[in-house]
C-alpha cells in the first residue's frame, strides 16, 4: 500500500462514517466540476455503500455532470436484485436526474464473457476516473479481484470465473483500470475484515494492495477495531 498520500479514518459511529463518506464524495463533486466542468466516479457494489447512496439522492448538483461507472457486476438476469447496478439504481440512481446515457451499466445479463468484453471496449487508454470507490471483502478482495485469481492486466474489464461468493460469474475492472483514478475512497466495515486489514496494512499482496490513485487515497472505516 501506497502511504505518501493515505489517510486512514476509523469512526466509532455507522452514522458518522456515512456522513464523512457522503460529504468526501460531495466535495469532491463540487472541486471537479467547477475545475472540469464535469464528475466521473466508479461505483462499488455490496451493502456498504447503500446508505452513502441514499444521501447522495438530496445533492444539490448538476447531474447532466455526471457520468457514472460500475467496478464490478454479479452476472445475473436484468433486474435481479443482487445486482450492483439494482442496489444503486434503488438506493440512488433512479432517484435523480443523470442523463441515462452517462450511466455505464455492466451488462451482467449477456454472461460473463460478452460482458466483460463489452464494457472493456468503453474506456480510451488516457482518460482518467475522477473517483473511484471500493469496498473490502473479509478475505481481502476488491470489486471481483479475489485473493489467488489472475486476471489480464492489459485489458480494463476481465470477465471472473469460478468466484468464492456467488454467484460464481462476474465481472470487474481490472486494478490498472481502477488505479486510473485522480481520487480513491474505500470503504471497510465489519470487524469480520480486521484480519485481512491488518494483511493490506502489512503488504501482504492482497487486490487492494495492487490498486493506487494519481492524488489522492482514503480508508474511510467503521468498526475494524
Amino acid at each position: 500500500m501506497e502511504k505518501n498520500n493515505l489517510e486512514h479514518i476509523n469512526f466509532d459511529t455507522l452514522e458518522a462514517f456515512e456522513k464523512k463518506a457522503a460529504e468526501t464524495i460531495i466535495n469532491l463533486v463540487n472541486q471537479c466540476i467547477n475545475l472540469n466542468n464535469h464528475f466521473s466516479i466508479v461505483l462499488c457494489g455490496g451493502n456498504t455503500p447503500r446508505s452513502i447512496f441514499k444521501r447522495l439522492k438530496s445533492l444539490e448538483t448538476d447531474w447532466s455532470k455526471w457520468n457514472v461507472y460500475f467496478g464490478d457486476e454479479r452476472c445475473l438476469p436484468e433486474g435481479d436484485p443482487d445486482r450492483n447496478s439494482e442496489m444503486a439504481k434503488e438506493s440512488w440512481l433512479n432517484h435523480v436526474s443523470i442523463p441515462q446515457e452517462q450511466i455505464f451499466y455492466i451488462r451482467g445479463e449477456l454472461g460473463r464473457d460478452l460482458a466483460a468484453d463489452d464494457y472493456d471496449h468503453l474506456f480510451d487508454e488516457k482518460s482518467f476516473f475522477d473517483l473511484v470507490l471500493l469496498g473490502f471483502g473479509e478475505d481481502g478482495h476488491v470489486a471481483s479481484l479475489f485473493p489467488g485469481h489472475q486476471w489480464d492486466e492489459q485489458r480494463n474489464a476481465i470477465p471472473v470465473t469460478n468466484s468464492p461468493k456467488p454467484p460464481m460469474d462476474r465481472v470487474s475492472l481490472t486494478p490498472r483500470r481502477l488505479s486510473m483514478t485522480h481520487h480513491l475512497i474505500f470503504l471497510v466495515t465489519g470487524k469480520n475484515k480486521i484480519d485481512a486489514f491488518k494483511q493490506w496494512q502489512n503488504n501482504k499482496n492482497l487486490p487492494a494492495s495492487l490498486i493506487c490513485a494519481k492524488e489522492s487515497i482514503k480508508i474511510l472505516s467503521f468498526d475494524l477495531v
